[in-house]
């Protein structure tokens, strides 16, 4: 039995690129890219120096917690504007996918300083509003979700949640079985991250996962290009309004499109490696299809997880042609992290928002930086240049380290 379909009524985005929906677009479609040499902190004598840092809007002199919630909360607002729901509190429940959140070394240094201080309980009885000393608090793992949900007045408690790179593709799945479970009439989704700081840039580059294009960094990201060499650490922010059909219609909303199918599926191979043989990546994508109840020819686009790892996109291009067959080389297929970098827990919310544009513009971005096609990786990548396409149905797919993988069906319609 096919599963009913999701609402989507508005949507939100900050990336590198730049903050808001239709700047973000405009960019992608130009080919632009957001990836640079990181201001934020002294880079000299890292093996990496570049990313895709969101620093405008002073953005980059806050802590991860602090990016996290205020681009959490900018692409919240955005999406609950255009849904028409930005005036009151939010009837439904907050999704949030985020870092693992952890201490960054000058709040370390400033707590050891101030642990002994009669002070310091005091201070962290009202941490949750961010004064200085807060850090302990702050630096919570659920903090970020408690302020967003305070800021919108979403009902009931809100959830955390971090599956590495899938994360905010399993926001979404999350928000979407509750809605078809009927816990909820809407439900607001959101990714963040804003984790580019100096200890994961040089903890991602000890696990050699990071391009090196020190010299060129808008060149860096290269994906299913045979001269790819590894993902550019990115942040921003994405979030989702879903509604259940009845919900938006009994209200006068449009939606933008619909969540057709959402499929899941992990292995045990290592804990930051998929297994290469892309079988947990061919059952999550089948189980999206499956969900939706569509077979394998009704995609007309994917937008892929693609982050230019050898090994990453040579699996998914083997799952690919593993569910779509001889059709794999003709179905378009592109990389937003060839622009924006790999967004992390971000990049499932993120890359839903552009694959609801993919379809309202009927145009397909490009991934750029595609000079060197690989032979093993026989893909239509609209290289280079953004396409016109008909784009009724795009699957997306979120797969992440350890083996985690979350793929989602997208549509015009309801089916």
């Amino acid at each position: 039995m096919t599963a009913s379909p999701v609402a989507v009524t508005g949507i939100g985005i900050v990336t590198s690129l730049g903050e808001g929906t239709e700047a973000n677009w405009r960019a992608l479609l130009a080919g632009r890219s957001g990836i640079r040499r990181i201001t934020r902190f002294p880079v000299d004598g890292l093996k990496v120096t570049f990313g895709g840092a969101v620093d405008h809007g002073g953005l980059g002199a806050l802590t991860v917690a602090g990016r996290c919630f205020a681009m959490g909360r900018a692409v919240a607002a955005e999406a609950t504007a255009q849904a028409g729901l930005g005036d009151a509190a939010f009837a439904g429940p907050l999704f949030l996918a985020l870092p693992p959140i952890e201490m960054e070394w000058p709040q370390r240094r400033r707590i050891a300083a101030r642990a002994a201080a009669p002070r310091y309980a005091a201070m962290l009885a009202v941490a949750d509003e961010g004064p200085e000393g807060a850090d302990h608090v702050d630096f919570l793992f659920g903090t970020v979700a408690d302020r967003l949900a305070r800021a919108f007045g979403t009902e009931g408690a809100p959830i955390s949640m971090s599956t590495a790179c899938a994360s905010g593709a399993t926001a979404i799945q999350t928000a979407v079985e509750a809605i078809r479970r009927g816990d909820c009439a809407r439900a607001l989704v959101i990714g963040s991250e804003g984790s580019l700081q100096v200890e994961a840039l040089i903890r991602f580059g000890l696990l050699s996962a990071l391009s090196t294009h020190n010299e060129d960094p808008a060149g860096a990201s290269r994906p299913f290009a045979r001269d790819r060499d590894g993902f550019i650490m990115a942040e921003g922010a994405a979030a989702l309004v879903l509604e259940s059909p009845a919900a938006a219609a009994a209200r006068g909303a449009a939606p933008l499109a619909y969540l057709r199918g959402c499929g899941e599926a992990a292995d045990t191979f290592h804990r930051t490696r998929s297994n290469p043989d892309g079988s947990a990546i061919v059952r999550a994508i089948a189980g999206a299809l499956a969900d939706a109840g569509l077979p394998p020819d009704a995609v007309d686009y994917v937008n892929a997880h693609g982050t230019g790892t050898p090994e990453n996109d040579k699996m998914e291009c083997l799952a690919l042609q593993a569910v779509f067959g001889e059709r794999a080389t003709r179905l378009p297929v592109s990389s937003n992290k060839s622009m924006i970098g790999h967004t992390l827990s971000a990049a499932g919310t993120i890359e839903a928002a552009f694959s609801v544009l993919t379809m309202r513009d009927q145009m397909l971005p490009p991934t750029i930086n595609h000079r060197e096609p690989d032979p093993a990786i026989p893909l239509d990548v609209v290289p280079n240049v953004a396409r016109p396409a008909a784009v009724r149905t795009v699957l997306s797919n979120s797969f992440g380290f350890g083996g985690q993988n979350v793929s989602l069906v997208l549509s015009r319609d309801a089916g």
